[in-house]
């Protein structure tokens, strides 16, 4: 009788480790399939609004290393003209998902009825690398060492009341200098910061990269410290979901999100752990984007996106007051309603959580 109880406990013992190494496998960090999610019994196409912009990492790794495949989804990438387009195909659902960068004109669109969800990260910056951040004309860089220098010069930056007008008040804030110190010069085109670097118009400006690191590279300007500095959780993009993608396509949704998340976590992987993948995702993104050396995508700050899908709640809404502050938002937001951490919560459970 002993033998026998000692034999159901050892086959006891060996099932609870077993469940465990199950369980803890679910949480791999890198692209492998560990999750329960079968694939859908039909293929479903999910179209996604998306113009090579360098945060649509997840989509293109997730595409071309087959994870949308897996469960029999088929993506589409759909482009338009400007947001004034995309949204309201994003609130009728004749799109499931884009993205979408944070602005006065943004917000205004969504308090005046158009439908969408923020249900995703899609671009912040890396602690100390930033992809988005000042630089300062390299004849300039011994004059403007530290941040109270900036007083009396002339900053470009692409937008007004859009998130790099935010990131370039935090700057600001962070230098003790006001903006009545420094001349604001819009500038919409990054490409045309250059030339004015060279030309000697600008003295500092707010710039995106490749164009950070070949201005370097050039001898044109460089990098003015970090915006993780002072704007260190700056929500600059979020995936856009389609309330009908969430609701009557949940099914859907909830895979597609797992497998955004599991090239999210391959991207991760090599740019943030250095983990060599024998150069296949560098090769995905200089075929999706506008970068096509393979080499500069070594050297580049490159896009943050969080491998468990969470946006910096606080800072979109930071944003939103900061808009609201400058006269330029039009009407109340319900972010309770608008953020939706639901669909990632949920590929979480079934494909884990990524341990840095």
């Amino acid at each position: 009788m002993k033998k026998f109880l000692f034999l159901i406990m050892t086959v006891v013992a060996f099932l609870v480790i077993s469940g465990c190494q199950s369980s803890d496998s679910n949480q791999q960090s890198d692209g492998e399939n560990t999750d329960s999610l079968t694939p859908l019994d039909e293929t479903a196409k999910v179209v996604i609004a998306e113009d090579g912009s360098a945060s649509g990492a997840g989509f293109y790794i997730a595409k071309d290393k087959g994870y949308f495949e897996e469960y029999n989804i088929e993506v589409e990438f759909a482009t338009f003209g400007n947001s004034d387009e995309m949204l309201p195909a994003v609130a009728a659902g004749e799109v499931d998902v884009a993205g979408g960068i944070s602005s006065a004109s943004f917000f205004n669109s969504i308090a005046q009825g158009i439908d969408v969800r923020f249900i995703a990260d899609k671009g912040h910056n890396n602690q100390g690398s930033s992809y988005f951040t000042f630089v300062v004309r390299e004849d300039l860089k011994n004059e403007i060492k530290d941040y109270p220098d900036v007083k009396g010069k002339k900053i470009a930056v692409s937008t007004e009341n859009g998130v790099d007008h935010y990131i370039y008040n935090e700057m600001l804030k962070h230098a003790d200098v006001s903006q009545d110190d420094v001349e604001f010069v819009l500038m919409s085109d990054f490409s045309n910061m250059m030339s004015a670097m060279g030309n000697e118009q600008i003295d500092l400006a707010l710039q995106i990269e490749p164009l950070i690191t070949q201005g370097e590279n050039q001898g044109i300007h460089q990098r003015f410290h970090d915006a993780t500095d002072y704007a260190p959780e700056a929500q600059i993009a979020m995936v856009l979901g389609s309330p009908k993608f969430l609701t009557e396509r949940r099914d859907v949704a909830v895979r597609f999100m797992a497998a955004y998340l599991r090239g999210v976590r391959d991207y991760h992987d090599l740019f943030i752990k250095d983990i060599d993948d024998n150069g296949e995702v560098i090769s995905i993104m200089a075929n999706h984007t506008a970068l096509k050396d393979e080499a500069l995508w070594k050297e580049v700050g490159v896009t943050g996106l969080n491998p468990n899908g969470y946006i910096f709640e606080e800072d979109v809404e930071k944003q939103y007051q900061f808009y609201k502050e400058n006269g330029a938002i039009q009407g109340e937001l319900d972010f309770d309603q608008i953020i939706d951490m639901s669909l990632v919560e949920e590929a979480l459970d079934l494909i884990g959580t990524y341990e840095e």
